[in-house]
């Protein structure tokens, strides 16, 4: 069964929906409709202790000046150079909202945006649509899209996203932009936490986090999270990439065989040693883009905790980041008529 409760109102007096599930190992998941964003996610610690894992706001208002949290990103995700693209030899200008370049979708990306949603017979279903006219936010093609949330008895939380070009070509690179802390939100810094990534590539950025086109092997750098690392271990490494971020602010090409009749593959695995929990990733993308919440300074978050510098992390599966200007990444774009499909499953359990 699903909860719903009324959250708040749009600036433009559109009401807010909060969606609640739960399962029968003390797990509970908060939507909302607004975005499509994940509002909350509440998981007992080694000692059996339920507390929220990731950031948030406790007010619409809040949300609207907040760094996109829990929300569903699109139309494209990150970063586009110097906010343009061209398609079908047609150059397309899009807002310039990071800097001189375009990010997360532009000014009212799709987690500024109030979807529809609906739910399903069976439980702890959730189902958010919307359409973009062509021209939002710059970009070409009327495209419908839905983002199905499902909390399993298993404890894992699985993404669904579908999306058709109903009318013209368009390009397409959708995500989810949760910060996790497992310690509980708000409870310090995640530079304890250990961080494992199925990824032995990284594309390189440039001092505007802009990927210069290169794929190199994370090998000999602060960035191999082959094996298992705490997150603050190597961030303060005299190292470029880490240094033009701030910390971790970087594209990893995922290892696997894209021949593999499972679709699914390893993305991420998340601990925090204190708390003892732990988050494993898996997706059908085929990169996830690691933020370590450089960019938090104070944002007011729920409970009226104060958001700072490393307080949440980002695990965005996701296409590579400024892909119509690099051929040689896989392409996001999708023509007309045809019908994107993307998962990821976030299963939750303790350190053994």
């Amino acid at each position: 069964m699903v909860y719903k409760h009324f959250f708040g109102r749009t600036p433009e007096g559109q009401a807010v929906t909060r969606f609640t599930l739960f399962n029968h190992n003390t797990m509970e998941v908060n939507l909302l409709n607004y975005g499509a964003a994940v509002h909350s996610i509440c998981v007992p610690d080694k000692e059996g202790r339920v507390e929220d894992i990731t950031l948030g706001c406790d007010t619409i208002a809040d949300y609207n000046d907040a760094p996109h949290f829990g929300g569903t990103i699109g139309r494209v995700a990150n970063r586009i150079a110097g906010a343009k693209f061209t398609l079908n030899g047609r150059e397309y200008p899009l807002a310039a909202n990071d800097g001189g370049n375009h990010l997360h979708g532009g000014e009212r990306g799709f987690d500024r945006c109030l979807w529809q949603w609906s739910t399903e017979d069976i439980d702890n279903v959730v189902v958010f649509s919307r359409t973009a006219e062509a021209g939002e936010e710059g970009y070409p093609g009327r495209l419908h899209v839905e983002v199905r949330y499902c909390l399993t008895q298993e404890d894992a939380l699985i993404i669904h996203y579908t999306a058709t070009a109903e009318e013209g070509d368009t390009l397409l690179n959708l995500t989810n932009h949760t910060y996790f802390n497992l310690a509980g939100q708000g409870k310090g810094a995640i530079l304890g936490h250990r961080l494992e990534l199925a990824a032995s590539r990284y594309t390189p950025i440039n001092e505007e986090l802009i990927p210069t086109g290169e794929m190199l092997p994370v090998a000999e750098t602060p960035l191999d999270f082959t094996t298992p690392h705490t997150i603050g271990e190597r961030i303060g490494a005299d190292c470029p990439q880490l240094k033009n971020a701030g910390g971790y602010d970087h594209n990893f090409l995922l290892d696997y065989d894209p021949e593999s009749p499972n679709p699914l593959h390893p993305a991420a695995e998340l601990c925090d040693p204190v708390s003892g929990r732990r988050l494993t990733v898996f997706t059908t993308e085929p990169a996830l883009q690691l933020y370590s919440g450089n960019f938090l300074c104070g944002e007011r978050g729920k409970g009226g905790i104060a958001y700072q510098k490393h307080g949440g992390i980002c695990l965005e599966t996701q296409h590579c980041p400024d892909s119509p200007h690099h051929p040689q990444f896989p392409s996001i774009l999708l023509r007309q008529g045809e019908t994107y499909e993307s998962e990821t499953v976030w299963f939750f359990g303790l350190t053994e």
